[in-house]
Parts: structure tokens; sequence; C-alpha cells
């Protein structure tokens, strides 16, 4: 009964803002209701409301209905059915992962990394070297629930959990898949004060608009969190501010997003990239492959092992 007052609720939901949408003269009534929808708890689909300025705002915007913040016991519960999954959006990244390990990278740090899903299930993809550091960082309650994973199944010891940021620095790859949009901060002021920033960043899943720069919020059933959709151009400047060269971008259109009552505000598809830093900031190994690379000669593809 109570599975199928949720569905009622969401279906509900969906019909006002696509009602909303296309009869501009009505949203000003159904913005109220779709309000009052939204600050319920959901179990399936994600849910958007509102357009602000900056965090704070978003954050101030929120209903006192759900936690604000991601860390809570529930984040740590999610996912698990995903450990030995990927996504099409993520053949990208193990290709410029597997390439990099062979190159001679050996410390990833997966920024927002939950659990280890990346680790989990790009593993089904790449063998990695027995040398390799992969350390994750979420919020507190994950990184507890990530390291409990991890003494369970993570046998070869290769994977790490901190909350600490700061310990992105001096790692020679930086990952973050799907949690770019969750944070404070931006990518460009976590890297900007780092003594040695990291060589190659890679980035997936991140909702991104052609132009505009804006939050919003979005209820992930156990809690009601802002939202940051960035504006391409200037999350890609961002980057070139700091030293850093795109060498790869590429769209995901498994996901999208539509904030109901601001349809310019639509993101088509998500968002991925991978920069690099200059030359004199690799590893050895990379800097001669990167140079191979310049020169037209091929470079090895070790590490990659497809498994069906």
């Amino acid at each position: 009964m109570a599975h199928d007052t949720l569905a009622e609720t969401r279906s509900g939901l969906r019909r006002i803002a696509a009602e909303a949408a296309q009869l501009p003269g009505v949203r000003r009534l159904a913005a109220p209701v779709y309000r009052r929808m939204f600050q319920r708890p959901f179990q399936e689909e994600a849910c958007y409301y509102g357009i602000y300025g900056s965090y704070a705002e978003a954050a101030a915007a929120a209903p006192a209905t759900l936690p604000k913040s991601y860390d809570v016991n529930a984040s740590g519960r999610m996912y698990h059915d995903r450990l030995d999954q990927v996504r099409v959006s993520d053949f990208p990244m193990i290709h410029w992962i597997s390439r990099l390990l062979a190159q001679g990278s050996r410390s990833v740090f997966d920024l927002g990394g939950h659990i280890g899903i990346s680790y989990y299930g790009f593993s089904r993809y790449i063998d990695y070297p027995p040398d390799m550091r992969w350390t994750v960082h979420d919020v507190h309650s994950v990184v507890v629930a990530g390291r409990d994973l991890a003494g369970r199944r993570d046998e070869r010891g290769l994977l790490h959990f901190t909350d600490a940021r700061e310990q992105v620095d001096g790692n020679d790859v930086m990952i973050s898949c799907g949690a770019l949009q969750y944070l404070e901060y931006t990518l460009a002021e976590l890297l900007e004060p780092l003594r040695k920033r990291p060589a190659h960043v890679l980035v997936n899943l991140t909702p991104m608009h052609r132009r505009l720069n804006y939050f919003t919020l979005q209820n992930i059933g156990f809690a009601i969190c802002p939202y940051r959709v960035p504006a391409v151009p200037d999350f890609v400047s961002s980057m070139e501010r700091l030293g850093y060269r795109l060498e790869d971008h590429w769209e995901s259109h498994e996901r999208n997003l539509r904030v109901p009552f601001s349809p310019e505000h639509d993101v088509e598809c998500y968002h991925g990239f991978y920069f690099r830093l200059a030359n004199d900031a690799m590893p050895a190994r990379a800097r001669e492959a990167a140079q191979a690379g310049a020169h037209g000669e091929s470079l090895p593809d070790e590490g990659l092992q497809a498994t069906g």
C-alpha cells in the first residue's frame, strides 16, 4: 500500500510538471502544489525544484522536511547493486584510466566515489597494477560503509578511503563520477591551492548547461540537497586557467535534467571530460607516451581487459 502511494505521488509530480511546462498559464497554480509534493520522501526517482544563484541560496530554500546533507546513514546503503556494473558513459573513463595506468600512473583519487563504485565496476575491464593506490573521498557516513565493504571484498587491498578532500594533493590521477554537482566548492576551487595538482583529471556524469550556471534542489529520497549545474564553457575555462588542457569530452544521453517550470534550464545530457596538466607535471612514462603520441606513434593499451 505504501509503495502504491509513493508511485501515485511520483506520477502526480510528473503530471503536474508536464502540464505546467506545456501551459504557461497553469504555472502559477501548479507550482505551490508541486512544491508541497516535492517535500515528501521518495524511494526511486530523483525530483528537482527551483532555480538558485548559489549553493547557499539553494540550501536556504530547501524545505525542513528532510535533511539537507548527503551525510546520513541511508547514503552508505545505496548502490550496492551497482558494484559489478558499468554504464555506457563509463567506457571513456575505463579507456583513459587503463591507458594512464599502463603509462605509469599509480595513484588515483576518486572524488565522491561513494563505497568504491567505480573501483569495483571498472575492475571488470582494467587489470589494476599491484602497486596502485585508489583513494575514495566521500562524506563520513559513506566512508565508514566503504571501509567496511572493502574489508570484506577488496582482497588486494588497493582501495582506501578518506573524508579529507585535501588528500587529492600529489595524486597522479583524479576522477569524479556523478559527484561534482553535490559539492559546495567547484573542481577548480579544489585544485587551485594544491602544491602538486593531479596530472590527469577525469570527470563523468556531470549535469551541465550549454550556457547557464545555476543551482537547483534535488530530492534523493532521504535528503533534499543543493544541486550544481555549471555551464560547459565556464567549466572548461576554469580548468584551463589552472594549466589543464582539454583532451577529451563526451556526452551521456543516459540522463537528462528537467527542472519543472523552468524549461530554459533543461539539461539534455550529462557530460564527461579528460583534462591533462602540462607535460612537466606528468610521471616519466606518461610523459614519454604523450610525446610518442604527439609524433604519431601508437600508445599501448596495456591493462584493458574486456571480460564480456
